[in-house]
């Protein structure tokens, strides 16, 4: 039987091989996208593996890299040498709005703990940069980057210790004396080597609850589209095949044989697919590493794929094939009289629709009663998320049927008479069209909704264009009291000559600390000078005749409390201190006033950095602004990246779908055409079987991805859901009208495959 098998699949004519190649390539791409998602989601976790040096010193209290308990790692200390202490000092620099990492460090002996991706630590006025940085400083004019590093450049950051081909890092070496009076550098005897994946309080990186979110969405989105695709290949030209089986039944073949020729067919096919799909992989994997998944881009090297996920596609999928044509076959293993003589099959029951309500009652099960841990929450959501959607495939017979019942009932035209009744005798074949497609449409409202209100409800207000483009340079901190600390000198007249004749900076404010008002972050707590607050009206004006004003400690809130915060007043109140006793007076703040240029920008940023090169590297408020909405983004990139595949998968698996059931049925098309039903009823009948459980399913699936955010915001975080932007309409509308060219694409097929010839009797 096997050998009948091969023969059938590989010999059986043109219809045969044309089946044969049909199948393969569908699975080829499903195998080929499933093995990307897999190969990203590895990525994903190695990318933030990578970043674990960076959090040395995060907690000095803790087992980050810390004095107290040293810790292991790729760049420690030869066995049995004493280890010599590391002053370290991590800081965020920027430069046209990318950030940077800089890395200060000062070795106390040759000991030291060397950072991952360098041979040695650098000495004082020497840096090594990552590749990106490096062609940045060799492109960029000096005074906008490279003056603001002291040294040259000696080497360049391996790929061990970057996130990405594009990371923006340096590390800077010093003396040790230049560090230890730096208030956030740290005294460390090891380079932490724990993933952020397991660290509750590391400043860089993502944490396991970051992590099962993404893994969580990632896999709900993106492998059952996958799945249906391949599961949809398989299946093409079932009807066929059955009849083909029946036939053989008809004339002896045991149920037995039957199966294993059958088993044969769509291994055979299925595994020529997978072994093209590995090969799309590979030729997809530098295209893939590209693509912009979390801010940063992979290593080709990170997509990559583990021997269980190489096990489970190549194995997984030819025995999933193989049960499904098994399952497929059970008409015929009954009787196969039922088949040739094309029994109806039985109607989807209501009881379809009880696992989408179960899901839906999970998640609203929880309102009240969210679980405390991470890992209870994700336990208590996942199941209820996935039983939606798979509750949507269950359903979608059933509602399937209802819509072809009602087109029927209410119409009297042959192309909505004969879809409705095609579509009420067969709701399963119906729906398994646009199964992939309805499916991206839950899932991509049940993200949107999610995201929406994560948005609205933390979202930063961006401010006044002026307000974004004001550099500030940072120099307090606050104590327990709210009172300001760590503050620096006032600026040389020098300093402020040389911004001051920068192209494109259009003013200058010293915010002095207001030691008879200190009352810490709030209105009041700083001091200004009224000749600099003019040349900055966007953060208020002194009453007439005044040389100073008391302002606010810092400008860096301005606009950030939204329309309910405080409001700010546009002047001043005037302070009793002259001009001249300012100078005295310690800075808590600078800001730059700039025209937005990079140009001017980034040669301000350097001359304050310069000028205070022991504090926070200067930022624009803008800057401040996306680093703070930095999560945000982070989850409007996650439901960019599931839109943006899930759709396209489904796009393949409704033309799959259409273009099979094309296939299945044009003898009876070429029947009805012998008897006169001309071709552009056919057109209309082929088309409103597709849009009808298209248009009515989808709505269900849109409501319900919606109640289902709705569910998770109240439960998980409180929040009401918010409607989406107009975006998300146009990405509705734009999947729709794509679903419909698709299947209008596919009507050409149907003048070739319904001539005369193809109503033969077989």
């Amino acid at each position: 039987m096997i050998r009948l098998g091969l023969r059938l699949t590989a010999g059986g004519g043109r219809e045969a091989a044309a089946r044969l190649a049909i199948i393969a390539s569908a699975v080829a791409l499903g195998v080929g996208l499933l093995l990307s998602t897999l190969a990203a989601v590895n990525a994903v976790g190695s990318q933030n593996d990578r970043n674990a040096w960076l959090n040395s010193g995060a907690n000095t209290q803790g087992s980050v890299g810390s004095t107290a308990s040293p810790q292991t790692s790729a760049g420690s200390t030869a066995a049995g040498s004493t280890v010599d202490s590391l002053w370290w000092q991590l800081g965020a620099d920027s430069f046209d709005g990318k950030v940077l990492g800089r890395i200060d460090v000062a070795a106390t002996g040759p000991n030291s703990p060397v950072p991952p991706g360098i041979p040695h630590l650098p000495g004082p006025g020497e840096y090594y940069a990552s590749p990106a940085l490096g062609a940045l400083l060799k492109t960029t004019p000096a005074a906008q980057l490279a003056d603001r590093y002291p040294g040259h450049l000696i080497g360049t950051i391996g790929k061990a210790a970057l996130p990405g081909p594009d990371s923006l890092v340096i590390v800077i070496g010093h003396r040790p004396d230049e560090l230890a009076g730096r208030p956030d550098a740290h005294k460390l005897t090891s380079i932490a080597s724990v993933s952020p994946a397991d660290c509750g309080d590391c400043a860089v990186g993502t944490n396991n609850s970051g992590m099962d979110l993404i893994l969580s969405v990632v896999a709900a989105a993106l492998i059952f589209p996958v799945l249906i695709l391949i599961a949809t290949a398989t299946r093409l030209a079932a009807t066929r095949r059955e009849q083909r089986f029946a036939a053989m039944r008809l004339v002896g073949a045991t149920p037995r044989q039957v199966s294993v020729i059958s088993a044969v067919e769509s291994t055979v096919a299925t595994a020529i697919g997978v072994v093209v799909g590995f090969g799309l992989f590979f030729l997809l994997r530098p295209e893939l590493a590209k693509i912009n998944f979390t801010q940063t881009l992979f290593f080709q090297s990170d997509l990559s794929l583990s021997v269980s996920n190489v096990l489970l596609v190549a194995l997984g999928v030819p025995v999933a094939a193989a049960v499904s044509a098994r399952i497929a076959l059970r008409r015929v293993q009954i009787s196969p009289l039922g088949v040739t003589r094309r029994v109806t099959p039985s109607p989807p029951r209501v009881y379809r629709v009880i696992p989408l309500v179960g899901g839906l009652l999970e998640l609203g099960y929880f309102i009240g009663r969210r679980p405390a841990t991470s890992d209870g929450q994700t336990l208590a959501f996942l199941p209820g998320i996935l039983l939606v959607l798979g509750g949507i495939v269950v359903a979608g017979p059933w509602l399937t049927m209802v819509g072809g019942r009602l087109m029927a009932r209410h119409t009297n035209r042959p192309a909505q008479l004969v879809a409705g009744r095609r579509l009420s005798d067969d709701p399963k074949g119906g729906f398994r069209a646009v199964s992939g497609l309805v499916l991206a449409l839950c899932i991509t409202s049940c993200a949107v909704g999610v995201i929406t209100a994560e948005v609205a409800e933390n979202g930063v207000p961006a401010g006044s264009v002026a307000v974004r483009n004001t550099l500030v340079g940072d120099y307090h901190e606050y104590d327990d009291q709210g009172q300001p600390i760590d503050l620096v000198a006032a600026p040389p007249q020098s300093v402020l000559a040389a911004l001051g004749a920068i192209p494109g900076v259009r003013g200058v404010l010293v915010n002095h600390a207001d030691p008879d008002r200190g009352r810490g972050p709030g209105y009041g707590g700083g001091l200004a000078s009224c000749a600099q607050l003019a040349t900055m009206p966007v953060f208020g004006s002194c009453p007439a005749g005044a040389q100073t004003a008391e302002v606010n400690s810092t400008f860096l809130v301005i606009g950030v409390e939204g329309p309910r915060g405080p409001a700010w007043p546009t002047t001043w109140p005037a302070a009793a201190n002259s001009a001249e006793q300012l100078q005295n007076q310690p800075v808590q703040e600078i800001e730059v006033a700039t025209d937005g240029s990079a140009a001017a920008v980034e040669r301000a940023s350097t001359v304050l950095a310069n000028a205070y090169p022991a504090e926070r590297p200067p930022y624009t408020i803008g800057e401040d602004r996306a680093r703070r909405s930095q999560q945000l983004d982070g989850y409007k990139q996650l439901s960019d990246v599931v839109i943006g595949i899930s759709f396209p998968i489904a796009g393949c698996s409704l033309a799959v779908s259409v273009a099979g059931s094309l296939s299945d049925r044009k003898r009876p098309f070429s029947l009805l055409r012998l008897t006169g039903v001309q071709l552009g009823v056919l057109r209309r009948v082929v088309l409103l079987e597709s849009a009808v459980p298209l248009f009515v399913v989808a709505a269900v699936a849109i409501g319900t991805g919606f109640l289902a955010a709705a569910l998770f915001l109240k439960a998980q975080l409180d929040y009401p859901l918010w409607a989406p932007g107009g975006e998300y309409y146009l990405i509705v509308a734009g999947g729709m009208a794509a679903a419909l060219v698709v299947i209008t694409a596919t009507l050409p097929l149907l003048r070739r495959i319904t001539g005369p010839e193809v109503a033969r009797n077989d």
